[in-house]
């Protein structure tokens, strides 16, 4: 096991510094578990790519990443794997052996138990965020003691699995897979925002998954990124949202002028699912992103006063930001997800890393989406008065009750969890 004490660690976009004391990498269940027995502050480190506190502790930091292992049931269809593993080793794993997953990030090097822990999502009316994809966990209690949940039969299942980090460590995540499928990608070029608003609910149901990318200014989006299963690939052209737009004859990137090489391959292309349900390919490294997300997922019902109220705002979010993105999600019923219960628009920021000027915005854009019961992603940068989120989780005290059983004294509680749930 490797310790490191001391240093001053950020996350993977540099935006946040890490307080904890030392950063534990555990090689084995028993030396991570002989960390959580004996340490009084604990919480498990994944891919470094949540933008706030929420990963965090003042006493020890547990990098999961030694903690791999990917094992299909091709009878069951199923995949275990370990709390280590990230989306684009399981994907090509899964991809070699003829399977598939239903659902993908956009990038696919963040850790499986990550992005499930905080309802991290891909896109897709139809497709619920990647913890909808579980089907059975084993977490590591505050004593030491593992415990195995199945879907079936456990009445509290749907609280483990969007999770915090708040019931303890997740060592392993059973998932659901389907055999292997291929996509095809197909980006329009500025179709004006009345015609896309006017045909939303067309657009978003018009491929397998759909992203819409944008920087709230002006009379036309930038580009919508249409992925659709093989076979079911519609006349996207005659959408009347698209009447004007331009069909992309080369590949590009979500970001004005960026490099396409790291890009997923697009033109209509046919390719696996995990070369295409992404937007970056998963056979490159990303280098420390200079960036601040937030993201904010409002009930589907929402989307176009939502939607309107963000393009108010374009003139004084535009200066700030990379590019936004706007995704569906599938509602789900998993406590401490932003989709609980509700069919789901998200509306995600990519700003650039400069945090007095961002946080001089955030508080008039969640003004702006606050009539919408807007729900923080729970792993990027939002300033939501804590009171107000709590309100938005019907399932909150059955939680709050959930993570006292699991953990009674608080060793995997941190700053981030006592200011906005646990209060």
């Amino acid at each position: 096991m490797t310790t490191v004490q001391g240093l001053m660690e950020k996350n993977w976009a540099g935006n946040y510094t890490y307080r904890a004391r030392e950063i534990a990498k555990p090689g084995s269940l028993g030396e991570l578990r002989e960390l959580v027995v004996g340490r009084d502050r604990i919480r498990a480190l994944g891919s470094r790519h949540s933008f706030n506190a929420l990963a965090d502790t003042t006493g020890t930091l547990v990098s999961i990443t030694g903690l791999g292992g990917i094992e299909i049931d091709a009878v069951a269809r199923t995949v275990t794997v370990g709390g280590g593993v990230t989306y684009g080793a399981l994907a090509a794993e899964l991809s070699h052996a003829g399977f598939a997953l239903h659902n993908m990030a956009s990038l696919p090097h963040i850790s499986v138990a990550g992005a499930v822990a905080t309802g991290t999502h891909g896109s897709g009316d139809a497709n619920g965020n990647l913890a909808t994809a579980v089907v059975g966990l084993s977490c590591l209690d505050a004593q030491g003691d593992i415990h195995t949940l199945s879907k079936v039969g456990n009445e509290d299942f749907a609280g483990y699995v969007v999770g915090l980090g708040a019931l303890g460590i997740v060592t392993e995540l059973t998932l659901a897979i389907e055999p292997h499928y291929e996509i095809s990608q197909t980006v329009y070029a500025r179709p004006r925002w009345d015609r896309v608003l006017t045909d939303f609910d067309a657009m978003t149901s018009a491929a397998y998954s759909v992203s819409m990318f944008t920087d709230w200014s002006g009379e036309h989006l930038g580009q919508v990124w249409f992925k659709s299963r093989a076979g079911k690939q519609g006349k996207l052209r005659s959408l009347p949202g698209l009447a004007g737009a331009r069909k992309a004859i080369s590949d590009v990137h979500p970001l004005p002028g960026g490099t396409t090489e790291n890009c997923t391959e697009q033109r209509g292309m046919l390719g696996s699912w995990n070369d295409r349900l992404p937007h970056f390919r998963a056979d490159f490294t990303p280098s420390n992103g200079a960036e601040i997300q937030s993201e904010y997922l409002i009930p589907r019902e929402h989307a176009l006063p939502s939607m309107a109220a963000l393009r108010e705002l374009g003139e004084v979010i535009s200066p700030l930001l990379q590019v936004s993105e706007i995704r569906t999600v599938a509602s789900d019923d998993l406590w401490m997800s932003p989709s609980y219960q509700r069919e789901t628009v998200a509306l995600h920021f990519t700003w650039i890393r400069d945090h007095q000027a961002v946080d001089a915005v955030l508080p008039l854009v969640e003004a702006a989406l606050a009539p919408f019961a807007a729900r923080p992603h729970w792993g990027k940068h939002f300033l939501t008065d804590p009171g107000y989120l709590g309100s938005l989780y019907p399932r909150l005290g059955q939680f709050k009750a959930l993570a006292l059983r699991m953990d009674p004294e608080g060793k995997f509680g941190n700053d981030f969890l006592a200011t906005h749930l646990f209060a």
